[in-house]
């Protein structure tokens, strides 16, 4: 199931998402001098492809893995991962379990048998697609 999830979501929107968690935690915001375009460059480059789930959480996770931000940056990538997946309009047990499982995924805190319900998951929505 391949969506262009994040394509409202340019790299101004990510600047801002992380901008809006650090004022609420009184952090200090801004960009690193290592991560900070390397990611954007990834981002800019793939955000507006059809991606699938575990593409769409593979970039999140990368981009925050490349730190382009002081402060939050898995609370910003794991936020624009969380409200991406809104649209597919799931029950609330299934959508609770689905943004816990690609939150894990995207701040790489999931633990393999976490990793393979992800996938699992994934595979049951593209059946349901079809």
């Amino acid at each position: 199931m391949k969506r262009a999830w994040l394509k409202a979501a340019g790299w101004t929107v990510v600047t801002e998402i992380n901008r809006q968690l650090c004022a609420q935690k009184v952090a200090k915001h801004g960009p690193t001098s290592d991560g900070h375009e390397p990611a954007k460059h990834l981002w800019s480059a793939r955000h507006s492809q059809s991606l699938d789930l575990t593409e769409l959480a593979e970039l999140c996770y990368r981009c925050h893995r490349l730190a382009p931000f002081l402060s939050y940056n898995g609370n910003a990538f794991v936020a624009i991962a969380r409200q991406a997946i809104v649209s597919l309009s799931l029950p609330p047990a299934e959508a609770a379990a689905l943004r816990s499982l690609i939150g894990h995924v995207v701040a790489g805190t999931a633990q393999p048998p976490e990793q393979e319900q992800f996938l699992q998951f994934i595979r049951k929505l593209s059946e349901r697609d079809r």
